[in-house]
């Protein structure tokens, strides 16, 4: 029987003024063989303090998420990767099953696991925040980021597997971080559907927003978490209804 072989493993992280996030995160993954941080210029300690904690460090101006995370994978020293965001962090099952899954000769091209998301200090167990499996493990050879603005995302070609653990996502520190996020992602969002041409009027103004807060919060038991929970599903139909907003007011006064 062929001994198993441990393949190297790079975590790229993209960062943006994450001097409060960027430690944690580097230290969940210190068995990793490479952590390299890209950074877009953060006017904070973050790049001094992934320097302190081993990091490579590398800087590239903003080209939208998408390219900034193609980039940071192009730039790594070795071909598997585990992508994270400052605010994230495998927990300790993952890191086990992602060391694991490395040592096996047999590999496909991705890894998929679940996140769990933090809102108003309570893990979110129902609704739109779970399940929610992303790929964010794979080997560059036979995956790119697709190259979006906002809602990026991996296109693989080959097999994917599950692995056991999950991502902690510190979603936000408060609810108004929550909206402020918002109101950038969907200044996103509005000017990507301008460029695809995206159908918005008032039907999707109304029964959009709307759906999305009965779906999640009824029907995938978003109730279930709390006040966080009902949060949740408010900031998730509120979303959608800033996005078209946007985009029906930049439609009409270009």
């Amino acid at each position: 029987m062929a001994e198993a072989v441990t393949h190297p493993l790079s975590v790229v992280i993209i960062t943006l003024n994450e001097a409060d996030n960027i430690e944690d995160c580097i230290r969940s993954v210190g068995w990793a063989d490479e952590v390299l941080v890209v950074d877009s210029g953060s006017m904070d300690d973050t790049v001094s303090i992934a320097e302190s904690l081993g990091a490579r460090t590398l800087h590239h101006d903003w080209q939208g998420f998408g390219r900034q995370k193609q980039y940071a994978t192009d730039q790594a020293m070795h071909d598997w990767i585990l992508n994270l965001d400052a605010d994230e962090r495998p927990d300790q099952q993952l890191c086990a099953s992602i060391q694991q899954a490395l040592s096996q000769n047999e590999q496909p091209a991705a890894y998929s696991c679940n996140f769990r998301h933090r809102m108003m200090g309570r893990w979110l167990r129902h609704g739109e925040a779970w399940p929610d499996p992303h790929i964010r493990m794979y080997n560059r050879k036979h995956a790119h980021w697709k190259q979006l603005p906002i809602h990026e995302h991996i296109e693989v070609l080959g097999d994917i597997r599950p692995v056991a653990g999950c991502i902690e996502h510190c979603t936000a520190d408060s609810v108004a971080d929550i909206f402020t996020k918002i109101n950038h992602y969907t200044d996103l969002q509005a000017e990507q559907m301008l460029n695809s041409n995206a159908a918005a009027g008032l039907f999707s103004l109304f029964a959009r927003p709307l759906w999305r807060f009965v779906r999640n919060y009824f029907f995938r038991l978003g109730f279930l978490d709390g006040t966080a929970g009902l949060v949740h599903a408010v900031q998730g139909s509120f979303t959608t209804f800033l996005k078209y907003a946007k985009t029906i007011e930049k439609r009409q006064n270009p």
